[in-house]
């Protein structure tokens, strides 16, 4: 494959693999704390939208990332409300925050629809960017390709090397064991969710300003439900979510590749490729209870109420 070829394609991989990962690094955090928040869809919709009008109306991409941040931790907000504190069944409500999501990106986002903005610049190091194919490969990403392996990063460090991530599994596993010894186990969830919905406006932010920069009504096109399928894949592992963020990413760029071809194969069935895939990961991945059992958070999705 020319140099050339292999670059090209390399960087659109990383450009589809991005926003998945960092949806799914935040939900990661939340269902770690017994947390199941299937809103991601709608909160990278708002955060997407939030995003790009922020940044086409300040002029600056820093702010407009930053307001897709708390556009996601607003809505992973209202989601904790309802469920840590009213109690409401988090798997519903999660489904509704998603349509919620929906139709409210929908609705803000219309008078935005066709305006372009300027793409996120690329973080060019001299030197090293101009080297030949892996210059612009590891070294001309722009600030949120990078931060997203920060925040996996940060997140390893978290939760197996520090007291914090010890106390948040715990949390997860065992609520009542956990609020026993005198942590506050609403407080963390909290703490998580919000972590996890900044996460999701991120994972829209990419899109609405590196990935296709532009609004488009529903421009997340799944991803919010790749990204929670790809926590399960991961059996809640933040290594395997690198690899099956670029995995799922890659099958979204062959779907491209598979259409210049001339195979014959209609575009629509082209275009079901990474959800088909994620079908079948997931079938494959649930024939195997043990392994889902033993690393699944104990209590994930279970209410905690304080009594006493």
């Amino acid at each position: 494959m020319d140099s050339v070829v292999f670059t090209s394609v390399v960087l659109s991989v990383i450009s589809a693999s991005t926003p998945l990962l960092l949806a799914a690094t935040g939900e990661l955090v939340t269902e770690k704390s017994g947390v199941l928040n299937l809103g991601v869809e709608g909160m990278m919709l708002v955060g997407a939208v939030i995003g790009f009008a922020v940044t086409l109306s300040t002029g600056s991409a820093l702010v407009g990332i930053v307001a897709a941040a708390v556009a996601g931790a607003s809505m992973a907000l209202i989601f904790s409300i309802l469920t840590l504190t009213f109690l409401a069944n988090q798997v519903a409500t999660g489904l509704a925050l998603t349509i919620f999501g929906i139709g409210l990106a929908a609705m803000m986002g219309a008078a935005y629809v066709g305006q372009p903005v300027e793409r996120l610049p690329a973080l060019n190091i001299p030197f090293l960017t101009g080297l030949p194919v892996i210059g612009r490969i590891l070294f001309g990403q722009d600030g949120l390709v990078y931060f997203s392996f920060v925040a996996l990063g940060g997140t390893i460090w978290f939760l197996f090397h520090s007291h914090a991530g010890l106390v948040l599994r715990a949390v997860g596993d065992s609520a009542d064991a956990a609020h026993a010894i005198g942590y506050p186990v609403i407080a963390i969830r909290y703490g998580a969710a919000l972590f996890g919905g900044a996460m999701s406006g991120l994972g829209g932010a990419y899109l609405s300003l590196s990935y296709t920069p532009m609004w488009a009504e529903d421009m997340t096109a799944g991803r919010g439900w790749i990204a929670l399928a790809l926590v399960v894949f991961a059996t809640w592992r933040p290594l395997r979510l690198l690899l099956g963020a670029y995995l799922f990413g890659g099958i979204t760029i062959l779907q491209f590749h598979v259409q210049t071809m001339g195979l014959g194969i209609p575009a629509q069935m082209v275009s079901m490729l990474p959800y088909l895939a994620t079908i079948a990961v997931l079938v494959v991945i649930s024939t195997d209870r043990s392994k889902i059992r033993l690393n699944a958070p104990a209590c994930l999705g279970r209410p905690f109420h304080v009594t006493g």
